[in-house]
């Protein structure tokens, strides 16, 4: 088939070439000949033909179409830009279409994509104010061959589509290009949000927000975009639009579904939902806490966002507190809906009162609260430590010592030293009652070393001052036996900043000094040997996050408590 196509073409070709020997002023032979060459893969030689063409007064528009086809196929993009570009500026492309009548399918979809994507690129770069309408009609220009030449089908769609949002940009309402659209493909999304946008420019509310309910339930995930790619002030009355509609319409289903049962907490719920939305709270209350709510709607999470629009932040904390721990998503969504002075108010009447349960020996209770505090108050150093000293004392290590990791990596370079001091503290007791001796050794050395006198002060507390001497000593004398002299040293020299006058201590250190000043540097590698003094613990067994013993400290059998310094 290919060996006759190409008969077919050298024999065009040659009665061509004999026309134009005929009459050298006939464009048609000319153009006909081009044609041949083009099919034949003489690509060249058609560039040449059309050039001279051009020069001899063959009609413009057809010969610019020719050049730019054939310089596609040659792959020189720019020029063929060019030829398109001159094509185009008259913006007159009525003349194109016999031209295009007579393009194979391959050629069609050659031009197609090359003034598609041309266009959008004009229609994506956003020009300032100035050019915009300029560049805008320049837009539907290079959309104008893709239109003509593409009868139905995908790609019509992406033009049409284009060239509908070209002119809703310039204020002029072609709604039949969408519904084009729509019938050639039902539930084109990016048609629908493009036929709500000039709906609402018409000011018909009801067909944008149909359009726009349709486009969401058909594809969510590909309306946003659509939506958020619009100028603000239209997304502004796209949102209003919707919000005052579907607001009022769910209005009216919460007030038939209350007349027609109303023990039903379901229809109660809706209503207060709507009443909310559009800014009813005093109505709203009637229905979340008045004599006819039914009991399911006391503990519902709207009352905690009605109490705290009416200014009870104390109620609103008890509230929404049971949304803090096993729903944090849905509390997540709640506060942002809050201005920025009731999120702060929120989260101090949650700490107030998770505090209070603490004092009073309630941690369970307080959980809640703590948990609220933190993503009201954007998970500050405070709430965090409060809620680590609430989990420490449920005895809930592994969420403590998370929240406590994340206090000492935050605070890393903050300056406070006795804050991180009495953190570390906090999980050196958190890793004894673990049986995690060695990490909670490192632990307490860090803290020992960071800020001594605050430390010393949180030791005595828990786990005592005798507890902590046993453990420094025991994790020194272990580093002993196994000639590592210089991790022996560490503890032995922070276990006297604890009791400076410990006798067994001052031995261990002795004993580790002379073992480093001897030179036995087993287990140590040679590029970290100090070269005094040696300072710093490095546990052979540091806390990893991996598996631990189980069961407590010889030293320490109660469960950690402790709360934050003030």
């Amino acid at each position: 088939a290919e060996s006759a196509q190409g008969q077919d073409a050298r024999g065009v070709y040659q009665l061509a070439s004999l026309l134009m020997e005929l009459d050298v002023e006939d464009m048609a032979s000319r153009l006909l000949a081009t044609d041949a060459l083009d099919h034949l893969g003489h690509l060249d030689d058609a560039h040449r033909a059309l050039r001279v063409a051009l020069t001899q007064g063959a009609p413009t528009a057809m010969v610019l179409v020719w050049l730019a086809l054939v310089q596609l196929h040659r792959s020189f993009t720019f020029d063929a830009h060019q030829l398109v570009k001159r094509l185009v500026q008259p913006r007159d492309t009525a003349c194109l279409q016999p031209t295009l009548d007579v393009f194979c399918p391959e050629y069609l979809q050659l031009l197609w994509g090359h003034c598609h994507t041309r266009a959008l690129a004009i229609l994506q770069a956003r020009p300032g104010t100035a050019n915009s309408r300029d560049h805008t009609r320049d837009t539907i220009t290079y959309l104008w061959p893709s239109l003509l030449q593409v009868g139905a089908g995908s790609q019509a769609s992406e033009s049409l589509l284009a060239q509908a949002c070209c002119y809703g940009l310039l204020g002029q309402k072609k709604i039949a290009m969408f519904n084009s659209v729509l019938r050639a493909k039902l539930g084109n999304v990016q048609a629908l949000c493009g036929q709500a946008l000039v709906h609402l420019v018409l000011d018909q509310k009801k067909a944008h927000v149909a359009d726009i309910l349709f486009a969401l339930k058909l594809d969510p995930a590909a309306v946003v975009p659509e939506l958020r790619s619009l100028r603000r002030d239209l997304q502004s009355l796209l949102a209003q639009g919707l919000h005052e509609d579907v607001a009022q319409d769910l209005l009216a289903t919460g007030e038939a579904l209350v007349q027609m049962d109303c023990a039903q907490p379901s229809g109660h719920l809706l209503l207060a939902d709507a009443l909310m939305a559009l800014g009813s709270y005093q109505a709203a209350g009637v229905h979340l806490q008045g004599p006819c709510a039914p009991l399911r709607c006391l503990r519902r999470p709207g009352r905690g966002l009605f109490l705290l629009k009416q200014g009870d932040m104390r109620a609103a904390a008890r509230d929404l507190q049971g949304l803090a721990e096993p729903d944090a998503g849905d509390l997540g969504f709640l506060l942002r809906l809050l201005e920025a002075s009731q999120r702060q108010s929120l989260t101090q009447a949650a700490a107030r009162e998770a505090s209070a349960l603490l004092d009073t020996g309630r941690p369970r209770q307080a959980l809640g609260f703590c948990s609220l505090a933190m993503p009201a108050g954007g998970g500050g150093a405070c709430h965090l430590r409060l809620r680590a000293t609430c989990l420490a004392q449920l005895q809930e290590c592994d969420r403590a010592l998370r929240d406590l990791d994340q206090l000492l990596q935050e605070g890393a370079g903050d300056g406070d030293l006795p804050r991180p001091a009495e953190d570390l503290c906090s999980r050196g007791r958190l890793l004894l009652s673990l049986g995690d001796e060695v990490g909670a050794a490192a632990a307490f050395i860090q803290a020992l070393t960071l800020a001594p006198a605050p430390a010393q002060s949180s030791l005595w507390g828990q786990p005592g001052q005798i507890p902590t001497i046993r453990l420094f000593l025991h994790q020194g004398q272990c580093c002993l036996e196994q000639q590592r002299h210089v991790e022996a040293w560490t503890p032995a020299q922070s276990g006297l900043l604890v009791d400076p006058g410990h006798r067994s201590l001052e031995r261990l250190k002795a004993r580790a000094q002379r073992g480093v000043d001897s030179g036995c540097w087993l287990h140590w590698p040679s590029n970290r040997r100090p070269s005094s003094s040696p300072s710093g613990y490095h546990p052979r067994h540091p806390r990893s996050g991996g598996a631990r013993r189980q069961g407590g400290s010889q030293w320490d059998d109660q469960p950690p408590s402790f709360r934050p310094r003030e």
